[in-house]
């Protein structure tokens, strides 16, 4: 059996769907007659949830339930065509699977993750996925983390987890697993590099480190 465990953030650590995520956001704004959100503004943002970062960007929270229900509804009829696998994600996920169990942890709702991965081919190397809709607390809280350990039956201390952001870090450190950050994402760079001893350009450059460290 395998003992060494790896949890994967999906956006900006395998996949990038940042036109999908800023063209649902327009919509779903537009829908209401909310102020347009700066494109940037969106991308900082990227990694909370849905609910959070629309009350982030303006919207009355009397009124977030219904965005999140029109950004989830667009997000859904474009997110295969506008979603793309990151350099090297794919090589990332099979190399990982060799000598490690492999799962995902994700803010994504996690229907939607799942038909993106299989769309991808890759849904069938993950044994878990943990998404929004799976937990009461997201990440930076370690509740996700925790769900995905439970569900696999994994050891904490044998455990790494591959993400972007600030939160992925906070939600792996929180839940006593080795976080490992990476800089094709979303968050930056210098703060990355403050917060986490591991840091790499890539995903598969982060799972071929965690092979050397671990075997």
């Amino acid at each position: 059996m395998r003992k060494v465990t790896i949890l994967f953030d999906l956006d900006g650590t395998l996949i990038d769907s940042t036109e999908a995520i800023l063209e649902s956001f327009s919509v779903a704004l537009g829908c209401f007659g909310s102020a347009m959100a700066e494109e940037d503004a969106v991308k900082m943002l990227i990694g909370h949830p849905l609910d959070v970062m629309f009350q982030r960007l303006g919207v009355e929270p009397g009124l977030v339930e219904e965005h999140v229900g029109a950004y989830k509804e667009h997000y859904r009829k474009i997110s295969r065509e506008k979603t793309v696998l990151l350099p090297g994600a794919a090589e990332a996920v099979e190399r990982a699977c060799e000598f490690a169990r492999a799962g995902v942890v994700t803010t994504k709702t996690g229907r939607y993750s799942k038909e993106l991965l299989e769309h991808f081919g890759l849904m069938h190397r993950f044994e878990v996925l943990i998404g929004r809709e799976d937990v009461v607390n997201p990440k930076p809280h370690p509740e996700p983390v925790y769900r995905a350990l439970e569900a696999l039956g994994a050891d904490a201390e044998k455990t790494w987890m591959i993400g972007d952001t600030l939160l992925d870090i906070a939600s792996a450190e929180a839940a006593g697993v080795t976080p490992f950050a990476l800089t094709c994402g979303y968050g930056s760079e210098k703060e990355l590099a403050a917060a986490c001893r591991y840091l790499a350009p890539d995903a598969l450059s982060a799972v071929s480190r965690i092979r050397t460290e671990t075997l």
